[in-house]
C-alpha cells in the first residue's frame, strides 16, 4: 500500500478511537487534553439588512453592531471604526494600555459566502478565520482554518513555508494561493470565501486560488503534515478534523497579529 494513503487511513482510525466529548481523550496512545467552549452571546442574523444580492451586511461602516472579541464579551479598544473600515491598530491614539485580540462575528454560519474587502500596512499581516469555535483559554486558530492576509513583498512569511502556502489568500501554512494575485501594501484587496457542505474555496481579486474539503482524507493528510498534527498539538488535530463540530457551522474572526489593518464592505450570504 502506499504509504501516503496508509498514513491518512491511520489517521481516520486514530481519530474513531477520539472520544466526542469534551474531556480528555486518546488519539490512539496520544493524550487529547480536555476543553470547554465558551457560551457567549449570539446575534439575531435575521435582525441585519441584507444588500442587493442577498448577503447580510455584517459591517456597514457606521457601526460594530454583532462584533466582539473571540473569548470576549466586549471588542478590544484595538479594534475601532476609521473613515468607515473596520481597523485594527497596533498602537491607537488617546488610548493607554490598549487591549487587542481577535475579533468575531458573533453567529454561528455553516455554509455561506464571505466577502469583504482588505488592505494591510507595511510588513504587515493578518488572518481570516471561519467555523471556528471560542475555547477557552485556547486560540481561535485551534479550530478554525485561516485565509492570510499579508504583505507579500515585505512580511517574512512569505519567504518561508512550502511554496508560498503562508502568503495572501493561502490556506495558511497548508496550501498556497495560485496564482497569487495580492496587491501591495496599502492597496485594497478582494476576498471571498465560500463554504458549501465542507467544501471550501478562497478567491483573491475575483480570482478562485485555493480549493479543499474539509471531510475528506485530503485534510486530514494536510492536518498531519502541519504544526495541527496529532503528535504535535493532539487538540488542535482533534477540533480541526471536525472543523464545525457536530454543528458543522461556526463563528467568522480577523486576526490581531499585531500589524495595522482595514477592512471594509464585509458581508455574508447564506447558501
Amino acid at each position: 500500500m502506499n504509504r501516503k494513503i496508509a498514513g491518512v487511513i491511520g489517521a481516520f482510525a486514530l481519530l474513531s478511537l477520539a472520544t466526542p466529548s469534551m474531556g480528555q481523550s486518546k488519539i490512539g496512545k496520544i493524550e487529547v487534553p480536555s476543553y470547554e467552549l465558551n457560551n457567549l452571546s449570539k446575534v439575531n442574523i435575521k435582525s441585519f439588512k441584507k444588500n442587493a444580492n442577498g448577503a447580510y451586511i455584517l459591517f456597514d461602516g457606521s457601526s460594530l453592531e454583532g462584533w466582539r472579541g473571540y473569548n470576549k464579551d466586549h471588542v478590544p479598544s484595538k479594534w475601532s471604526i476609521e473613515d468607515g473600515t473596520l481597523k485594527f491598530s497596533k498602537s491607537p491614539a488617546g488610548i493607554e494600555k490598549p487591549e487587542g485580540g481577535d475579533i468575531i462575528f458573533a453567529y454561528d454560519f455553516k455554509n455561506f459566502e464571505l466577502e469583504f474587502e482588505w488592505k494591510i500596512s507595511h510588513a504587515g499581516n493578518s488572518g481570516v478565520f471561519f467555523l471556528a469555535k471560542e475555547v477557552k483559554g485556547q486560540p481561535i486558530y485551534i479550530s478554525s482554518p485561516e485565509y492570510q492576509l499579508l504583505d507579500n513583498e515585505n512580511h517574512p512569511d512569505a519567504k518561508q513555508g512550502v511554496n508560498g502556502n503562508r502568503k495572501s489568500a493561502s490556506l495558511y501554512d497548508m496550501i498556497p494561493a495560485n496564482p497569487q494575485n495580492a496587491k501591495p501594501a496599502g492597496e485594497w484587496n478582494k476576498a471571498k470565501i465560500v463554504v458549501n457542505k465542507g467544501k471550501v474555496t478562497h478567491y483573491q481579486n475575483d480570482v478562485k486560488v485555493v480549493e479543499y474539503d474539509l471531510r475528506s482524507p485530503e485534510w486530514i493528510e494536510l492536518l498531519q503534515s502541519s504544526k495541527f498534527s496529532a503528535e504535535k498539538w493532539p487538540l488542535a488535530f482533534t477540533l480541526l478534523s471536525n472543523v464545525g463540530g457536530k454543528s458543522k457551522s461556526g463563528v467568522i474572526g480577523f486576526q490581531d497579529h499585531g500589524d495595522d489593518v482595514w477592512l471594509k464592505n464585509v458581508t455574508v450570504k447564506a447558501l
